[in-house]
């Protein structure tokens, strides 16, 4: 071993060689690990600067009746039905006579089921939730904005610079909740960012301050209303109105969110 070397002695590779044969595995796997680990941290370049980091939510409403059937399905499903109907094995009349076989006591509801057509779609009203009930709807604030050029007012995601969290999903939290108020209506899909977008300066402008968003999912739980504040204006939009307000991401958006 070396540190048992004679006094005054130097080293030479045989030396070092038989050394190292004798080390420790450890020591020896531990070294390894270190030679490779430290040239990929150099070299993708992991940031320490959390100015630059934005988390940014998607809060979404899910549908809230069940969306219509394609017309090529509902026209599958009829024939289906027809074609069943043919081979179904008939039941005696009296079997199927439910006047006779009805209890004393027992009455009938007239359902009447509620319209998929609302108010708030008829006057196109965006700052309700009670529109679109078939389609998914996500949030978006008007005013001001990491990023955007000289300060003016842009429509964007409910965002919050990444300072001191312990987190990214405590800083998205943080910024949602800046927004409602509380959390006790919300849901927040899993720990992970479900994407992430590199900010960059344009030649159009380019006071822009490079970034990088990332964006976690949020759902509405429980409730249709919602008291939006720290912002000019707000709207809850489909996901095709949604591209109309970034038509720049517009590609990226829509292969973020499903639908």
């Amino acid at each position: 071993m070396l540190k048992n070397r004679p006094k005054g002695e130097t080293l030479n590779s045989t030396t070092v060689s038989t050394s190292l044969r004798y080390s420790h595995p450890r020591s020896i796997m531990r070294r390894s690990l270190t030679s490779l680990v430290l040239p990929l941290v150099a070299k993708r370049g992991f940031s320490t600067n959390s100015e630059n980091i934005v988390a940014s939510v998607l809060f979404e409403r899910l549908p809230v009746v069940i969306p219509k059937i394609d017309p090529v399905v509902y026209a599958f499903q009829e024939f289906s039905f027809r074609w069943r109907q043919q081979y179904r094995r008939r039941y005696p009349d009296e079997f199927l006579d439910k006047s006779n076989s009805r209890g004393k006591g027992d009455y009938q509801i007239d359902y009447v089921p509620a319209p998929r057509i609302t108010e708030a779609d008829k006057t196109n009203d965006r700052k309700s939730l009670q529109r679109a009930l078939d389609r998914r709807l996500y949030l978006l604030l008007y005013g001001n904005a990491y990023g955007a050029p000289d300060g003016k007012p842009v429509w964007h995601f409910p965002e919050k610079i990444y300072e001191s969290e312990e987190t990214l999903r405590k800083c998205a939290e943080s910024a949602l909740k800046s927004v409602l108020g509380d959390l006790s209506h919300t849901y927040f899909v899993g720990n992970a960012p479900m994407g992430h977008m590199v900010v960059q300066p344009t030649d159009k402008v380019q006071d822009i301050p490079s970034c990088k968003r990332f964006f976690f999912k949020s759902q509405v739980i429980a409730t249709n209303k919602f008291k939006i504040g720290k912002c000019a204006d707000f709207v809850w939009v489909t996901k095709e109105e949604l591209m109309e307000y970034f038509p720049e991401q517009a590609e990226y958006l829509n292969k973020m969110i499903i639908s």
